[in-house]
Order: C-alpha cells, then sequence, then structure tokens
C-alpha cells in the first residue's frame, strides 16, 4: 500500500513522517511538499512536488497512491479552494481513502473562523465517493506556552474564554494517530476526536503562569472584540490573527472545545500527553 502525506514539510507534516517510516517501509510513502528539495532528510521515501494551488501538479504527487493523508493548510484565503483541488485530484489519481485533518465540532454554531472552509472540505470528502477519515484535531498545547509566559510577566492571564474549557493535545501526538490511522484497516468513513486527556481553563492556565513567575495570576476576562484587539496592541498580532485566536476563544467560551476523549490512546495503544508537560512545567 502506498501512502501520500501533503504538507510533508510543515510542522506537522513532518512529525506524521517521522513516525509512518517507523510503522511501514519508507519505499511506501510519498511525501508531497511545495518544496520537495526539504524533505531529503527521509531516506527510501519518494518527495514529489504538489502545490494546491497548482492543480496539475497534483495529479503526479497523487500518481499511484492508494491512502491519502490531507493535511489543512495554513492559508485562510485559500484553504477551501485547495483542499477542493486536491480531492479531485486525489479521485482522479485513483486514491482508496483519504485521512482529513479537520477541525472540532465544525459545526454551523462553532464561531471559530476556520470551521466553514473545514466543514465544507468534511462536505466533499464525504461527497467523493472515496472512502475517508476525518481527524478533528483539538486546539494544540504548544501554542499556549507563549499565552502563560505573558501572563506570568504581566500579571495577568487576559481571556475571551469565560468558564470554557479546551481538551488541548500536542502536534506528536496528533501525529501519532493519523500515522497509525493511516497503516491500519478498520478506519474507512471514521470521525475521531483528537483530544488531550484533560479539559483545560482559564484557572489553570493562570496556575500554571503562576508557577513560571512565583507570583499570583489574576484571570482577567474580556469580550471578543476587546481580545483581538489586545492582541493586536500589545503583542503585535495583524489584525486577521487577532481575531481568528478571538473567533477559538469565543468557541471554547461557547462550548465546543472541551471534550475530551480516549482516541490518542485507542489508535496508538499510549496515553495522550498531559498539558502541563506539554508545555513544559509538568
Amino acid at each position: 500500500m502506498t501512502i501520500a502525506v501533503t504538507g510533508a514539510s510543515g510542522q506537522l507534516g513532518t512529525l506524521v513522517t517521522q513516525q509512518l517510516v517507523t510503522l511501514t517501509d519508507p519505499s511506501n510513502v510519498v511525501l508531497v511538499s511545495r518544496s520537495p528539495e526539504k524533505l531529503s532528510g527521509f531516506a527510501g521515501t519518494d518527495a514529489r512536488r504538489g502545490d494546491f494551488s497548482d492543480p496539475t501538479s497534483l495529479a503526479d504527487a497523487f500518481a499511484g497512491v492508494d491512502t491519502l493523508l490531507l493535511i489543512s493548510t495554513d492559508d485562510v484565503d485559500g484553504r477551501l479552494e485547495g483542499h477542493l483541488a486536491a480531492i479531485d485530484a486525489a479521485v482522479a489519481a485513483g486514491v482508496q481513502r483519504i485521512v482529513y485533518t479537520s477541525v472540532t465540532r465544525p459545526e454551523d454554531a462553532n464561531p471559530a473562523q476556520v470551521v466553514p472552509s473545514h466543514a465544507a472540505t468534511e462536505k466533499a470528502l464525504r461527497d467523493s465517493g472515496v472512502a475517508w477519515t476525518f481527524l478533528r484535531n483539538n486546539l494544540y498545547a504548544d501554542m499556549q506556552r507563549g499565552t502563560i509566559d505573558a501572563a506570568a510577566a504581566t500579571g495577568q492571564l487576559v481571556t475571551n474564554i469565560g468558564e470554557g474549557r479546551t481538551a488541548y493535545v500536542t502536534r506528536e501526538d496528533c501525529a501519532a494517530v493519523a500515522a497509525h490511522v493511516l497503516v491500519q484497516d478498520g478506519h474507512e468513513n471514521q470521525t475521531y476526536d483528537v483530544t488531550g486527556p484533560e479539559a483545560v481553563g482559564a484557572d489553570d492556565l493562570a496556575a500554571l503562569a503562576s508557577k513560571v513567575s512565583g507570583s499570583d495570576v489574576a484571570v482577567v476576562q474580556v469580550d471578543d472584540a476587546g481580545l483581538a484587539q489586545g492582541l493586536v496592541e500589545h503583542a503585535g498580532l495583524p489584525a486577521f490573527v487577532g481575531e481568528l485566536l478571538a473567533s477559538f476563544g469565543a468557541a471554547t467560551r461557547g462550548g465546543f472545545m472541551g471534550e475530551v476523549t480516549t482516541v490518542v490512546e485507542d489508535v496508538t495503544g499510549r496515553p495522550a500527553t498531559p498539558f502541563a508537560q506539554a508545555v513544559g512545567l509538568a
């Protein structure tokens, strides 16, 4: 069975590949990237150029592939168009199953800005006639270390999540699930919510910030607009990034991100990484 990984030179793609070549012969692995020269470190694999914005490149990239891992792109504006191009090319190439990295609860009521493109991609896969597997990865744990350190420095954890909680998961655990799902049978037309082992709230983040600073850190709740503005003014983020992060906070506040599952352990045979360990504060 030939397995292809898109976005193979990215953070998640690299982690998936590292695990995948331990689970199957590297000669069975096709690595697809806009920059295949970055993939020389994976001996024995087949590195191919594939660019979602250049659909003609995808026919060669997916030729002879049985199972495809479609890693969702970070191109906010062109994400859906790129995904649809990849799905069309995979179907045309005869790919038998597409595994897709989606988002937690891609429902109309979920205010996270990424939801519409993920929901539309899932629908396209269901309608494609090809077997699919959805890996709905929760938010990455490592991205919260910056939040914790900023709160430690200022004595305030400024947030818009209210009483909401998030089942943060590590990229490594997401990669392990993906790699195992790619090589195992029985995952056709299944949806998995990939989470960490606990749901983390503002109180937990503040406690970890206090551990870093050695002083009490207060939780300061703000509205969505206030958080987005603060991220622009104080963290120097672009406005669209501030709005995106605020939308994830709104999703957390609305109860969309807090469900804890055992998918990591069920699929890989080892437990998910605890949050404090994931951010280096265990």
